[in-house]
């Protein structure tokens, strides 16, 4: 094995232990994803939806990551071509034609045909254009800004590009408001067109993110500040997207974030490159097909990463994934501030690369996990991969653990949402689902249990032959729930 492929694999385990196993990045996502199939039709019946993104709901759990939720109301609905309006009922849906003619590429304007008549929240949004009746994003991220403001459960509250930022338990929240659409717009055929060419995303991907549509976020084109553009967002489908990763993509997805913020971005207070870009950029790497992705070859992995990037910085052009003629660094570069901090952030790079892929012994984090292997003291040791896969079954169990308690899916709530979380939890455990994902199950059914028990108690106006059925049934429900809850039930 040589020095390289020996490095590389020591770098993959012990990065399996910073930033997780694949049992440990599976067991995030499954928690994850049960819990907002849980509580998804109690937000149906309270008429929004919410979906987590970013860091964390992809598998990550580092220090600095934040967390992002985005909602939208489910009356509101996005249509690309005046023929699908059939598929809605005029009464109780607000119809909403998206507009990306006269637009930069990956922004769009959205133009309200049919509101119905409370609708208040797009009525106090609306700007008059050409005729139009237009949303106005800056009005709409008021509205978010106003609720978070109003809930007082968070501080620190600023306006942070198309969220609302807040600061909770000491850990950074984005929330946005924004519009879902079934559809993906014309503009990602090329897109799709290059999923079939490289037969990347796999097939069963592919057919989620297009049944998924995308959503609309309000933000315009920084380059002329439009109060009428609105960005593309393609959180869910990037999401499917790292799940589609293997793990050695995973990690080096990881390894490319840590460089990025204990390196390129350290002591930055606004830094030119965001974590995005690197997403970003390990969709078109591993699209292409140009890397071999093993755990003795993520050496290589990182470093032709790290100059597709340093390319991307040289031409000053951050192509969007989904709509490539989308310059990701336009907005950036559309002040002198921005052009100079690219000259800067170029000749930092440079430097990284006439280091080699030892600049990678920047990062603390880095430096921890290859000091303390048996390869930097050079021994004949030949590491296993798989070494890197196994932890104690404690430890298996903490992560489990962790995750389910991490955050509750069901939290305080009246007794009607409790019943349609437990008739939801129901429904779930009936169908095929993981073992990870029944865990979680049966911990929120005792969290949805309990409070039911304690609401119908308080029952004093009925019958003694009500009040001793309600009371039976009450005992029965705690029983249950302390059979599947924590020790402290």
């Amino acid at each position: 094995m040589s020095d390289d492929s020996c490095m590389s694999t020591a770098l993959y385990v012990g990065l399996c232990g910073y930033i997780g196993t694949p049992t440990e990045v599976t067991v995030r996502r499954e928690v994850m994803d049960i819990k907002e199939l849980t509580i998804k039709p109690a937000s149906i019946y309270h008429g929004r939806r919410m979906m987590k993104c970013g860091s964390l709901r992809e598998g990550f759990r580092f220090e600095f990551s934040d967390r992002d939720n985005m909602y939208w109301f489910i009356n509101h609905k996005v249509i690309t071509d005046l023929s699908e309006i059939s598929v809605y009922h005029l009464s109780k849906h607000s119809i909403i034609l998206m507009e990306d003619t006269d637009t930069p590429p990956g922004f769009v304007r959205l133009c309200a045909l049919k509101l119905p008549m409370e609708e208040e929240k797009i009525v106090s949004s609306i700007t008059p254009f050409n005729g139009g009746m237009y949303i106005s994003n800056s009005k709409w991220r008021q509205i978010m800004m106003n609720w978070i403001s109003g809930k007082k459960l968070h501080h620190n509250i600023v306006e942070h590009g198309p969220c609302t930022k807040g600061v909770a338990d000491s850990t950074d929240i984005d929330f946005v408001l924004c519009f879902h659409c079934s559809y993906l717009p014309v503009s990602t055929f090329h897109w799709r067109k290059r999923c079939l060419l490289h037969k990347w995303p796999p097939k069963h991907v592919y057919d989620d993110i297009l049944r998924n549509g995308c959503h609309f976020v309000p933000i315009g084109n920084a380059a002329d500040e439009n109060d009428l553009e609105w960005r593309l967002s393609f959180s869910h489908p990037e999401q499917k997207l790292v799940y589609a990763m293997n793990h050695t993509q995973f990690l080096c997805y990881g390894l490319l974030k840590i460089f990025l913020m204990e390196v390129v971005n350290r002591d930055i207070e606004e830094p030119f490159l965001c974590s995005y870009f690197v997403k970003t950029t390990m969709f078109w790497s591993i699209q292409t097909g140009h890397i071999t992705w093993y755990p003795n070859n993520l050496l290589d992995c990182f470093w032709k990463c790290f100059k597709y990037i340093l390319n991307c910085v040289h031409r000053g052009v951050m192509p969007n994934f989904f709509i490539p003629g989308n310059n990701m660094f336009a907005s950036k570069l559309s002040t002198a501030k921005g052009a100079r901090t690219l000259d800067c952030l170029l000749e930092q790079l440079y430097g990284y690369y006439e280091m080699g892929v030892s600049c990678l012994l920047e990062s603390s984090t880095v430096r921890t996990i290859l000091v303390i292997h048996p390869v930097m003291c050079n021994n004949p040791v030949r590491i296993e991969p798989r070494l890197g896969h196994f932890k104690c079954l404690a430890d298996t169990d903490h992560t489990i653990q962790t995750e389910i308690l991490y955050e509750a899916a069901v939290t305080k709530a009246d007794l009607g949402t409790c019943m349609i979380f437990l008739r939801s939890i129901l429904n779930i455990l009936d169908s095929s689902i993981t073992e990870y994902q029944r865990l979680t199950l049966q911990k929120d059914l005792a969290e949805v249990l309990i409070p039911i028990a304690f609401t119908t108690c308080k029952i004093s106006k009925c019958s003694n032959k009500v009040f001793y059925r309600l009371d039976r049934l009450n005992i029965a429900f705690l029983k249950l729930a302390f059979r599947f809850s924590t020790v402290s039930d």
